[in-house]
């Protein structure tokens, strides 16, 4: 190997050390701006620079406020309000374009007229600054100042950028998975506490196709109350009810077979008990399930038994007379339920105190007799009154359901009872009018149906994930000695240079694969996540740029943060990957282009609101634009893995399901509202924190580790067992391979002493984590490593040091080099 490769090795070393640091600075951070000034300070020093700013612009696209930076010992400090105009055309031009700034020497590459003295007069002698934009416009820069002329080399350069890029990206990540559960516990809360009997249940066929039985799955306590079948999940209703009539099994299995919904009343007087039965199939197709609803009507049968009552004595009691009338008052006067009586001229002829309070409560004025009863609502009532009038004075009786009511005091749902008021003759001299309001009723059954949807929406959607999860996990086991080997071939110079070129290309094209995998174990909610404040608000203005120049000239983007905006628990490199991802697809639904607005503020949620959150302190960061929009289909599987409407190879479709994964496995939920012609608004909410973060520790420079000694390579997979003792082979040990743990402590056992240790986690029998421990507790001191498929898997201890499959040789080298993973 030449000097100029040793170098160049030393300096990506170098370089992925720093960045390793910077990492797990920017990840103890607890809001944006301890981790830019933690970003600053490392940066700083890494380049031995007097100086490192950020700073912010206003939407003037000139005026920038630099808040804090880190500065050199004897360094001024730089923090101020300052014009980008008066720094001169040339940087003003790259910053609003998105491109880095570099000057080696201020006095010798700008003219007096192009700023040179602004940047002398604030100690800049050399600069790096690299911009952020957003919606194409220019809305926050980070720098490295140099007080004298330096000679910039390239991989400075690249450096600064890298950290700017990785800055930027960890003020927006967002998450966490209790969306899912709290959801989950919302519905049921709401499945348990209605007093609307419901259940679920599994029919059962017979050869013939014909319905014989069914099986209950779930109930609520309401059904149990009032059917009085106690602990009746997982039992047949044949054993429940011996000798339930077949018209029951019918029914319901003509449900299963059409998806036509039933609904009937059930019950009988000597009982005394009725119900309003509404059937409807539910879950997945191939399931013969059908949900059930039992509102007990009981209360509406008596009140319409009384009025039957009443009916009979005032067609014995009602010739006519005023008297009579009178006597009727008084009967129904006590009646809870509103009533009203009405002659062929439409005239109130008697009603009760109920039916005058409930006029009165959503109309605003009192009825009186003799009043035309039409003629008491809005116009657009009046016809459907009088119609409805029409019908029981012509000898009809019947029910309806209808909204009536002025808006301004409320318009519930009535169901209202019409009955011929006959004489003693039988002629029909009027007509009863009872009514109750259903509103609570109604809607009860629409947030339970609703409630079911979800549930099974999110059955379906956690049934993706874990099969998602399981794919992506054998798909880094397969992509390891891949990877390893391209890598393997690639470091030796195998072949010429079109061989070498071809290499690259597989190389790359196994890269892409790896971010795949990494999306996919975003959406399964098994993605590596290091939980801190973050403070949005910053994230999302200094990302500004870079999502303008993603989103190109014809978007316009504009940021909305509140001020005094608290942190968020978020990881804010997986956040600026949402916020990015949600960018785009905002980007490819504005074709012609559109407005793309990012906005975060603070909330405080209470019980029952649409995220299905528990009450607390949230940021709710949104993205909208005045895109295409979704229809309700394409909307209700919009965050489906690999759902996809940008067509082929435009797209992986998996761009809302990693940032569905993600906000549900931080803890905080995801929503979209969408319609055609109107674009799309897509809404994070991330549990909000006061917590401080701590002053970034800065480590020793690890030392250096050679390759040398024995070391157990452990993998039920050979091929994966093999691409891994290669690399370690290269790395200068000498490699001894096991196919279990139990061959590997067989192998200890036998004499072998290794100095390192390298395992799968997931393995037949006992896993790595168990390995590695068993191994310290026979030969302590000895240095063990566990590489899993799975980017965060349960059962890896914190203190165990892990690597994520796929691994180059360079990820493995630096894994063994760094004191933290020895």
């Amino acid at each position: 190997m030449d000097d100029r490769t040793m170098v160049a090795l030393r300096e990506s070393e170098v370089q992925l050390r720093f960045l390793s640091e910077l990492d797990g600075a920017l990840q103890t951070a607890r809001d944006a701006p301890t981790a830019m000034r933690a970003a600053a300070e490392l940066l700083a020093r890494q380049l031995d620079a007097s100086r490192c700013a950020y700073a912010d612009l206003d939407a003037d696209n000139d005026r920038f406020v630099i808040r804090d930076d880190y500065t050199a010992p004897g360094v001024a400090s730089s923090a101020g309000v300052y014009s980008l105009d008066l720094f001169g055309s040339r940087a003003a031009a790259d910053m609003r374009a998105g491109r880095t700034l570099v000057v080696r020497d201020v006095s010798r590459e700008l003219l007096p007229a192009d700023g040179r003295d602004m940047f002398l007069s604030i100690g800049i002698a050399a600069i790096i600054c690299c911009p952020l934009l957003k919606d194409g416009r220019l809305v926050a820069m980070m720098a490295v100042h140099q007080d004298g002329a330096r000679d910039w080399h390239d991989h400075e350069i690249r450096l600064v950028a890298a950290v700017v890029a990785r800055c930027w990206a960890h003020v927006q990540r967002i998450g966490a998975e209790a969306r899912l559960s709290e959801s989950e516990a919302r519905y049921r809360t709401l499945f348990e506490a209605v007093d609307v009997g419901f259940c679920v249940v599994e029919m059962r066929f017979d050869a013939d196709g014909r319905p014989v039985d069914y099986r209950f799955e779930e109930v609520n306590p309401a059904f149990q109350r009032q059917t009085g079948l106690a602990d009746a999940v997982g039992h047949w209703a044949s054993e429940l009810v011996p000798g339930l009539e077949q018209h029951w099994y019918d029914m319901y299995g003509a449900v299963v077979r059409t998806g036509e919904p039933v609904r009937f009343e059930n019950g009988s007087a000597q009982m005394a008990r009725w119900f309003d039965v509404h059937a409807f199939r539910t879950g997945p197709a191939g399931r013969r399930r059908v949900a059930i609803l039992f509102n007990d009507i009981s209360a509406r049968k008596a009140a319409e038994d009384r009025l039957r009552e009443l009916n009979e004595t005032l067609e014995r009691q009602v010739a006519a007379r005023t008297d009579e009338l009178r006597r009727f008052h008084d009967i129904v006067e006590a009646t809870v339920s509103p009533i009203c009586a009405f002659d062929h001229d439409f005239r109130l002829i008697a009603f009760n105190k109920a039916h005058n309070d409930e006029f009165r409560r959503v109309n605003g004025f009192e009825t009186r007799l003799g009043d035309r009863f039409p003629d008491l609502f809005i116009p657009e009532q009046r016809d459907i009154i009088r119609g409805f009038m029409a019908r029981a004075l012509a000898g009809e009786t019947f029910t309806v359901t209808e909204t009536f009511g002025r808006v301004e005091f409320g318009q519930p749902c009535w169901e209202i009872r019409y009955t011929p008021l006959r004489d003693d003759a039988g002629r029909i001299i009027g007509a009863f009018h009872l009514a109750d309001d259903i509103s609570a009723r109604l809607n009860a059954e629409a947030e339970l149906m609703s409630a079911q949807e979800a549930l099974r929406q999110s059955q379906k959607m956690e049934a993706m994930g874990s099969l998602t999860g399981g794919v992506a996990h054998d798909f880094n086991n397969l992509l390891t000695p891949i990877v390893g080997s391209l890598d393997l071939l690639q470091r030796k110079g195998v072949g010429g240079e079109r061989e070498q070129r071809l290499i690259a290309g597989a190389i790359q094209s196994a890269e892409r694969a790896k971010t795949l995998v990494q999306r996919l174990l975003a959406f399964a909610r098994r993605q590596p996540l290091q939980p801190r404040p973050v403070n949005v608000g910053t994230l999302v203005t200094e990302m500004a740029d870079l999502v303008s120049s993603t989103s190109g000239p014809q978007t316009r983007v504009a940021i909305d943060v509140a001020d005094d905006l608290p942190a968020a628990i978020a990881d804010q490199n997986q956040l600026e990957m949402a916020i990015l991802n949600l960018s785009v697809n905002a980007r490819d639904a504005m074709p012609d282009g559109g407005r793309l607005n990012i906005a975060a503020r603070a909330v405080d949620l209470a019980k029952g609101h649409r995220s299905g959150l528990k009450p607390g302190r949230y940021v709710h960061l949104s993205v909208a634009d005045t895109g295409q929009g979704m229809d309700a289909e394409t909307l209700q599987r919009a965050i489906e893995p690999f759902f996809s409407t940008k067509g082929i190879g435009k797209g992986t479709g998996l761009g809302l399901s990693m940032v569905h994964g993600l906000a549900a496995q931080l803890g905080g939920a995801l929503a979209i509202d969408s319609r055609p012609g109107l674009g799309t608004n897509v809404e994070l909410w991330l549990p909000a924190t006061d917590q401080d973060a701590p002053d970034p520790v800065r480590a020793d420079e690890p030392e250096e580790r050679a390759g040398v000694g024995r070391a157990l390579v452990v993998d039920d997979e050979e091929i994966v067992r093999a691409s891994t003792a290669d690399m370690l082979v290269e790395l200068g040990y000498q490699v001894i391979e096991a196919g279990s743990a139990e061959e590997a402590l067989r192998l200890v056992d036998g004499g072998l002493t290794p100095d390192l240790l390298v395992t799968d986690h997931l393995m037949p029998g006992m896993n790595g984590t168990e390995l590695a421990r068993e191994l310290l507790r026979r030969l302590p001191g000895t240095r063990t490593l566990i590489v899993s498929g799975y980017a965060a898997v349960e059962g890896v201890a914190p203190d165990l040091p892990r690597l994520v499959k796929p691994f180059r040789q360079t990820d493995l080298a630096a894994r063994l080099a760094d004191p933290v993973g020895s």
